[in-house]
């Protein structure tokens, strides 16, 4: 990774967008530390810290602008939102498919309307949670110029990082929403590596204290090499194509393969599935403190349920049935993105009008059929792989009772982020080097 970086500073283009890329990266830092004017930061941090582990997973993906309650407090969440909604409007709407194929002009079209509908989910968000800070005594005054304010300042944040993000993409290296949120993870680490050590090692015996240490890095290095192993692996599929006859050369005859990763859907089904848990936790959060009312029985044990705090409790195993629950949403959505970004018959269908087939299948249908079998089997191995990265982490904190606020999820965006990123400064390199070589 250093020797790659060391390489692309020698290159004029490079150095500049990767000084770029930095430039914005601490402007995004500057912008998670300015406080929203009118807001009560005391009064705040109380009703945050009620909100336990889920209002910890937003404030991980905002790099603690969540909690700080700044001007970049909704972060880059609209738009994760509204690209995911895009891609599942698109399977709804052949309208939206038909733009999507359409080369450069309809990515940009796609770009457009996931601005605007950035902007809508930016807007709506900002307004729940004016009122809310607001019923909840979190501003210095509540009235219409003060919700005014932060309404304003929330959506234009919110916009701003979203301008920021496609700014990298453009000018920097690596795509640039990505990079904002996988620095937003990083700048949390060092207060939750300083967590575990005042928790687990400071005031205790030497013996104890290196053995914490050793369990910790343990867990921390066996989950990130799980994470490279999960990102690299890929089933690759053999294709065969006939030779043809142009004129008097034959042409055609070459053997390639299809690569099938193993972790097809990334690290969205893990989003998703922690999204789906974390949102209702933080809606009743609000209402709790907004209305001043609890919820009691049933519905009080299915939101401490919901809780990735009290998973893997030796003396609650009962909640421990939320993290099964959150397995098989990682499962369902594994299989569910994969779907729409993978077409079998698509593929198939490519593959015989090019003249290629797979060794043993017939072309048509029963290639498609062949690559849907394998496809459900590599997904289901992905998803597992996936649910082992979130779970261990998990279960470290319900046992030892650690609060922290990264985990399984964010070492996947981590190391994905870098490691794609890193690919396409090599690739451009690459590209450079061959136009030397043809200049020469």
């Amino acid at each position: 990774m250093l020797e790659t970086l060391r390489n692309a500073f020698k290159i004029k283009d490079l150095r500049k967008r990767i000084i770029y890329t930095f430039l914005m990266i601490v402007v995004v830092r500057i912008g998670c530390q300015i406080p929203i004017p009118g807001v009560s930061s005391s009064a705040f941090s109380s009703l945050f810290a009620s909100g336990g582990d889920a209002m910890n997973f937003f404030d991980a993906i905002t790099g603690g602008s969540m909690s700080e309650m700044s001007i970049f407090a909704l972060n880059i969440t609209p738009y994760i939102t509204a690209s995911i909604i895009m891609q599942l409007l698109t399977i709804a709407f052949p309208k939206l498919e038909e733009i999507q194929r359409d080369g450069e002009q309809g990515r940009k079209k796609m770009n457009r309307i996931t601005r605007y509908v950035t902007l809508g989910l930016a807007l709506a968000e900002a307004i729940a949670m004016a009122v809310a800070l607001g019923r909840g005594g979190s501003l210095e005054s509540f009235d219409a110029l003060h919700v005014i304010l932060v309404i304003a300042t929330l959506t234009a944040g919110s916009v701003a990082i979203m301008w920021i993000g496609e700014r990298i993409t453009e000018k920097g290296v690596g795509n640039g929403i990505s990079i904002v949120l996988t620095i937003n993870i990083i700048s949390r680490i060092p207060s939750d590596l300083a967590t575990l050590y005042q928790q687990f090692i400071a005031g205790k015996t030497v013996a104890k204290g290196v053995l914490a240490a050793v369990v910790i890095v343990a867990i921390i290095v066996a989950t990130m090499v799980l994470v490279v192993i999960l990102q690299n692996a890929e089933r690759r599929i053999p294709v065969q194509y006939s030779k043809k006859i142009q004129g008097r050369r034959q042409v055609g005859g070459n053997a390639t393969h299809i690569p099938l990763k193993v972790n097809t859907a990334g690290v969205i089904p893990v989003i998703f599935a922690q999204s789906l848990l974390s949102t209702p936790v933080i809606i009743v959060t609000l209402w709790q403190q907004a209305t001043g009312k609890t919820l009691t029985g049933v519905w009080a044990q299915i939101l401490r349920g919901m809780s990735q705090s009290n998973w893997f409790d030796p003396d609650n195993l009962v909640y421990t049935i939320g993290a099964v629950v959150y397995v098989l949403l990682i499962i369902a959505f594994a299989y569910f993105y994969t779907s729409i970004t993978f077409n079998p018959l698509e593929i198939a269908d490519n593959m015989k009008k090019q003249g290629g087939f797979i060794p043993g299948i017939r072309p048509g249908k029963p290639t498609s059929d062949y690559l849907n079998s394998i496809l459900n089997y590599v997904i289901f191995i992905g998803a597992i792989g996936l649910s082992i990265v979130a779970i261990i982490p998990l279960v470290f904190n319900g046992i030892f009772n650690a609060n922290v606020s990264f985990g399984g999820t964010s070492l996947i965006i981590i190391v994905g982020v870098i490691i794609e990123t890193l690919k396409q400064i090599e690739s451009q390199m690459l590209v450079r080097n061959y136009k030397g070589f043809l200049n020469d």
